[in-house]
C-alpha cells in the first residue's frame, strides 16, 4: 500500500510520519502530481495560515490534484479547513470539498476560554468507518483557532466555546480538526482505519 503526505508550506509532516511508522506504514512526503494521483491512501495534514497554504497549492496546480483525488484522503487541522469552501482566515477561498464555512472562534464574554482551543477535548456523535473501535466521548489533541460549522457532512462534534465539526467525510474525503497523530491510542485507531480503508 503506498501512502503519501502532501508536501506543501504547513504541513506537520514529521508527527504524522512518526504516527505511520508506529502503524507500520511506510509514508512518502511529496507535491509530485504522479505520486499524489497513484497512492493507494492521501493524508493532507497542516499546521499554519490558510491564505498562504491555499496560494502555495495553486501554484503547483495542487488545489485541482487534490479535488480530483478518487482514493482515501484525510484533511488534518488546517488540511480539514482548506477541504472546506471559505475560510474567515484572510478571506480565503479554499477548495470546496465540504460546504463548510471555517470561522473564527469568538472569545466569550467570560474569557474563561482562551483562543486558540489547545489541549485535549473529547468528541462526540461519532458517524464514520474512521471511528470504528473508538469510544463515544474519546478525547483527542487539538491546536486551533478557526473551527468547521456543523453542516451535513459533520461526522463527530467537539465543543469549545460553540459546539463545530470536529471531523467531516464526504465520499473519499475524510478531514478531522484534531491532531490523531498526538491523540495516544484512540488517535492512533482513527489513523489505522483510515489506512484500512
Amino acid at each position: 500500500m503506498k501512502t503519501v503526505i502532501i508536501k506543501y508550506n504547513a504541513g506537520n509532516i514529521r508527527s504524522v510520519m512518526f504516527a505511520l511508522d508506529r502503524l507500520g506504514v511506510e509514508g512518502t512526503v511529496t507535491d509530485d502530481v504522479e505520486e499524489i494521483r497513484s497512492a493507494d491512501k492521501v493524508i493532507f495534514p497542516g499546521v499554519g495560515e490558510a491564505s498562504s497554504a491555499m496560494r502555495y497549492l495553486q501554484e503547483r496546480k495542487l488545489d485541482q490534484v487534490i479535488t480530483s483525488l478518487q482514493q482515501p484522503v484525510l484533511g488534518i487541522c488546517l488540511g480539514m479547513q482548506l477541504l472546506c469552501k471559505h475560510s474567515e482566515e484572510n478571506d480565503t477561498k479554499c477548495l470546496g470539498i465540504f460546504d463548510v464555512e471555517v470561522r473564527r472562534f469568538q472569545s466569550p464574554v467570560d474569557n474563561l476560554l482562551k483562543i486558540p482551543q489547545i489541549g485535549w477535548n473529547n468528541i462526540t456523535g461519532l458517524y464514520s468507518t474512521m471511528f470504528e473501535h473508538v469510544p463515544e466521548n474519546s478525547y483527542m489533541y487539538f491546536v486551533h483557532s478557526y473551527y468547521a460549522a456543523l453542516g451535513p457532512d459533520t461526522v463527530a462534534t467537539a465543543n469549545y466555546v460553540i459546539n463545530y465539526s470536529a471531523a467531516l467525510q464526504k465520499d473519499n474525503f475524510y478531514a478531522v480538526q484534531f491532531h490523531p497523530e498526538k491523540s495516544a491510542t484512540e488517535g492512533q485507531k482513527i489513523l489505522d482505519n483510515f489506512l484500512k480503508l
